[in-house]
């Protein structure tokens, strides 16, 4: 099989991508069994979400013939908006500490406007690097607040590390999404 970077900082981009998501999915997975579905039935919904994302990535990475850019933009974009609109707008977790929870909604907002902007358009070849990296920061900061918010203003139980996995899924395949953009961009 042929693969569509020729470059091994690409290559290494996409295959952590994976690699780090794969991993973080197969936990929350456990999870998911380990706590049950009455428990964790959302975590359920978006790694289905998460799954799409890595199988449309690993499908880009191969220069599948089923899989145009158009297409693989286009899709990768709806399946994180997606999770965007369920986990962090529609069915926000309540956070401990309100401002946290104001700036993460906030955020994410602007997250979803963001993905929008730069790939609901047709000349998304346009768009400088800067540009596309805005997102993959964004969704690090919101993971990040999130993190902060769990780590030192929630009670701790056996949860926690489950829910650290799950917030850090999004982050990565944003990463691995990205990467495959700047690499249009730059062809």
């Amino acid at each position: 099989m042929q693969t569509r970077f020729g470059k091994k900082a690409k290559v290494f981009d996409i295959v952590i991508t994976a690699v780090a998501a794969l991993l973080s999915v197969g936990v929350t997975l456990f999870g998911v069994f380990h706590f049950g579905l009455s428990n964790s039935w959302p975590e359920l919904i978006l790694n289905l979400f998460y799954i799409a994302c890595l199988v449309m990535i690993w499908m880009y990475f191969f220069n599948s013939p089923h899989l145009t850019t158009l297409q693989f933009n286009y899709w990768t974009s709806l399946c994180v908006g997606i999770t965007i609109l369920l986990r962090d707008i529609l069915f926000a977790p309540p956070l401990a500490n309100y401002p946290l929870h104001l700036a993460c909604f906030t955020l994410s907002v602007l997250l979803l406007c963001t993905l929008t902007f730069f790939y609901a358009r047709k000349d998304w070849k346009s768009y400088s690097k800067s540009n596309l990296w805005t997102i993959c920061i964004i969704d690090i900061i919101i993971a990040t607040l999130y993190q902060i918010d769990i780590m030192w203003f929630e009670p701790a139980d056996e949860e926690t590390n489950y829910m650290l996995t799950e917030i850090w899924i999004r982050p990565t395949i944003s990463y691995g999404m990205v990467a495959c953009f700047v690499t249009e961009v730059e062809d």
